[in-house]
C-alpha cells in the first residue's frame, strides 16, 4: 500500500514536470528556444515537442495509456540527453538523468490503480 502511495506521488510529480516543460515549449519560452536552437530545432519543432511532452504527461495518468505515456516521455528525455552529449554538454545531460530514471522507476512500479494478483 505504501509503495502505491509513493508511486502515485512520483507519477503526479512526473506529470507536473511534463506539463510544465511541455507548456514552456508550446509557448516558445526563450530558454527553450535557446536550448533547442543549439540543435537546429525551429520554433515550430519546439512547439510540436511541447505538445508531445504534454500529451505523454496526460497519458501517464490513465492505466490503459500509462506505458505509452511513460515511453513517450522517456524517449523525449533520452533525445535531449543524446543531443546534450552530441554537444559534449555533460552537465546538461546529467541534469536530465534523474527525470529519465523517474520514468523508468514509475514503469517498474506500474500504475497504482491497476489490479495486480
Amino acid at each position: 500500500m505504501i509503495i502505491k502511495i509513493i508511486n502515485a506521488a512520483l507519477i503526479l510529480f512526473a506529470v507536473f514536470m511534463g506539463l510544465k516543460q511541455g507548456w514552456a515549449m508550446w509557448n516558445a519560452k526563450p530558454e527553450m528556444l535557446e536550448m533547442f536552437g543549439k540543435w537546429n530545432f525551429s520554433k515550430t519543432g519546439v512547439m510540436i515537442n511541447g505538445v508531445v511532452t504534454m500529451l505523454s504527461a496526460i497519458l501517464i495518468l490513465f492505466p490503459r495509456t500509462f506505458l505509452l505515456g511513460n515511453f513517450l516521455m522517456a524517449a523525449g528525455i533520452l533525445m535531449i540527453i543524446c543531443l546534450q552529449l552530441l554537444n559534449k554538454d555533460l552537465k546538461g545531460a546529467a541534469i536530465e538523468l534523474p527525470f529519465l530514471a523517474l520514468n523508468l522507476v514509475i514503469i517498474y512500479l506500474q500504475h497504482p490503480l491497476t489490479k495486480t494478483n
